[in-house]
């Protein structure tokens, strides 16, 4: 395989389908195709399938393989959003701080090797990551 030509999707498995498509949709804002049935896909700048979910309980019963959830905050990956700039990475801050978010390292934060960003927890637990490499 050549990486340079592979497309990357991260698939999250979601004990909550209704309130996992909610926040991704209507908190984060990204635009989702979703049928209320086991899978959702969402639009990203990364292309088709970039960002999908899938129903935990069904992916279960398809593996065969029991599944236990990680407690509280997920440190098993993260999912990054990169934005264009720094003040898009504050912007969108302000706003998620207004819809009750849950901000588990606090605000945003500027990195010595040039990355501002911040972390949400979606509801389930994982780790979002919204930053920029971009000052201006």
């Amino acid at each position: 395989m050549d990486g340079k030509q592979a497309r990357v999707g991260i698939g999250l498995l979601a004990g909550d389908m209704v309130q996992m498509v909610h926040f991704y949709r209507d908190i984060l804002g990204l635009r989702a195709k979703w049928d209320g049935g086991d899978f959702a896909a969402f639009e990203t700048g990364s292309g088709e399938l970039a960002l999908f979910m899938y129903r935990r309980q069904a992916f279960v019963q398809a593996l065969g393989e029991p599944y236990l959830h990680p407690q509280g905050i997920n440190q098993t990956f993260e999912l990054a959003l990169w934005l264009a700039s720094f003040g898009e990475v504050d912007d969108e801050y302000r706003r998620l701080s207004k819809l009750g978010v849950q901000f588990p390292m606090g605000g945003p934060q500027t990195f010595s090797f040039g990355i501002r960003n911040f972390y949400v927890a979606d509801p389930e637990g994982n780790l979002i990551e919204i930053g920029s490499t971009m000052e201006a």
